[in-house]
């Protein structure tokens, strides 16, 4: 755990973030990864994808019934492709900033949540 201040700072000046998950409900850390204009690369599982833009915000990897090594060796391409790429990572860490603010402020889940309380009621 890092103060939240040293987090900003690495997440902001970091090329790609890599999020590795075997398993991730949500996926706040590229989130938080996104809100700092970072690209991202993580795996394809649970709520990953519901964040994470494939080709837009990021590159997902497959996870789920790949060898090992070829998880591994996806993990490695797509962090590649970024780094050789360094035009295609910030178009991409600009999307995310836009994304996770369009779609995932604090203000927009409020709204959310407010629409489907009344949609029950």
């Amino acid at each position: 755990m890092l103060p939240r201040a040293d987090l900003v700072q690495l997440l902001t000046h970091a090329s790609v973030f890599v999020c590795p998950s075997v398993y991730e409900p949500l996926g706040i850390v590229n989130l938080e990864a996104m809100a700092c204009e970072t690209a991202v690369v993580a795996s394809a599982v649970g709520g990953i994808p519901e964040v994470v833009a494939d080709g837009v915000t990021g590159l997902l990897v497959p996870c789920i019934a790949v060898e090992p090594a070829e998880f591994e060796a996806g993990l490695a391409a797509a962090v590649n492709e970024l780094a050789l790429n360094p035009a295609r990572a910030a178009a991409m860490g600009r999307a995310g900033r836009d994304r996770a603010e369009r779609e995932f402020s604090w203000e927009t889940i409020a709204h959310r949540t407010v629409e489907l309380y009344e949609s029950v009621l």
